[in-house]
């Protein structure tokens, strides 16, 4: 697995690529995909601004992680299918292609040349591990199971007919049932 800064960044932008382009297509759940491109946006832009940009001239690259920014909670808010979420689909899309491309044309190559094989390598780990706490952050803690005693009192507000001698799994079970 390559570890070098300009590789791991260069994957976030083809994986970005593929989740717009799902969105574009609607394939999957949209607010699943909008919540994964939404964390991995953010986590890549504080990764590159807090490890990244402040060896190098990357100002106006700050500010189009901004601009995209307010693009993404847009998307985040906005109703997938209606004409606001495709509008601002495609602004955020245009922004952050614009993006890319200068990154990858002017600013990761003015990078490999100052920064040599060995501070790419540690821009990477640096890179990595700051875009990974970022990632960890913004990511929704799945809920805990829930207990039996849980599952009892909403099996009892269902008036599943023997709760009381039912176990925690054939709650669980019953409550799908009385759902379908």
């Amino acid at each position: 697995m390559a570890t070098d800064v300009i590789t791991l960044i260069t994957n976030d932008h083809r994986t970005v690529e593929s989740l717009f382009e799902r969105l574009k297509k609607q394939e999957g759940d949209p607010k699943a995909t909008v919540a994964e491109l939404h964390a991995l946006l953010i986590a890549h832009a504080r990764a590159e601004e807090d490890r990244v940009y402040p060896g190098i001239d990357a100002h106006h690259s700050v500010e189009e992680h901004k601009q995209a920014e307010v693009l993404l909670d847009s998307l985040v808010r906005a109703r997938p299918g209606t004409p606001e979420f495709r509008k601002t689909l495609e602004e955020l899309e245009r922004s952050v292609k614009h993006h890319v491309e200068e990154e990858e044309s002017k600013i990761l190559p003015a990078l490999a040349k100052s920064a040599g094989d060995k501070g790419l390598k540690e821009l990477g780990k640096a890179f990595q591990e700051r875009r990974a706490q970022e990632l960890k952050a913004l990511s929704v803690p799945k809920q805990a199971a829930p207990s039996k005693a849980e599952l009892y009192e909403k099996a009892q507000k269902a008036d599943i007919p023997g709760r009381s001698h039912m176990g925690k799994e054939e709650l669980a079970e019953a409550l799908r049932h009385a759902k379908s």
